[in-house]
């Protein structure tokens, strides 16, 4: 196993942590941002109107795209298992 070959591992363990979050995280961005204009034109300022939207947000994405998070992370592990003889010699 070489030093390429090891960056280039480091590289798509990066990349998938990437796709993965993604989802999640530009869903509750969208809905901080709604909630944040919403705040801005109604000039209400309560704390926890902000965080209660976002957090739902976060659970509805969670529940949509759990099983495609699941199966990406499954298919990378399996890929790492049955390569495991390439990284010990």
């Amino acid at each position: 196993m070489t030093d390429t070959y090891v960056i280039g591992l480091a590289a798509q363990v990066m990349w998938l942590v990437v796709k993965i979050t993604a989802p999640v995280l530009l869903l509750g961005l969208a809905m901080g941002l709604v909630v944040s204009i919403f705040q801005a034109t109604t000039q209400l300022q309560e704390q926890t109107l902000a965080f209660i939207p976002k957090i739902i947000a976060v659970v509805i994405a969670l529940l949509a795209f759990g099983p495609w998070m699941l199966q990406n992370l499954i298919d990378f592990t399996n890929s790492i298992l049955g390569n495991l003889m390439q990284y010990v010699m």
